[in-house]
């Protein structure tokens, strides 16, 4: 059974940075592990995800300002989240796609504010 941990979430000022990590058990690889978020009344975006290949995307809303790693067993992701802002508000959930079967698995989701 794949599970997903995440943890980091928190109230930040604009301008602030904060890192958020998802640690997955039960992974069977291929894999592209990444994040979303959701704002009240959005739908899910794409915010970063890093490929089974090692290829890292990005929506062009964080470029430059958000990073997304892994640790070298590539069971855990971090997301290092640099001059936040108020629109990146959201509850950010952590994701494993596994490439074989076409299938996803989902954190529980954690709260970021970004509020002066």
């Amino acid at each position: 059974q794949v599970q997903l941990v995440e943890s980091g979430g928190g109230l930040v000022q604009p301008g602030g940075s904060l890192r958020l990590s998802c640690a997955a058990s039960g992974t069977i690889r291929p894999y592209n592990m990444g994040w979303y978020r959701q704002a009240p009344g959005q739908q899910r975006e794409l915010v970063a995800r890093i490929t089974s290949g090692g290829r890292t995307d990005y929506a062009d809303s964080v470029k430059g300002r958000l990073n997304n790693s892994r640790d070298g067993a590539k069971t855990t992701v971090y997301l290092q989240m640099n001059s936040l802002k108020p629109e990146d508000t959201a509850v950010y959930y952590c994701n494993v796609y596994f490439t074989s079967t076409s299938t996803s698995r989902w954190g529980q989701g954690t709260q970021v504010t970004v509020s002066s």
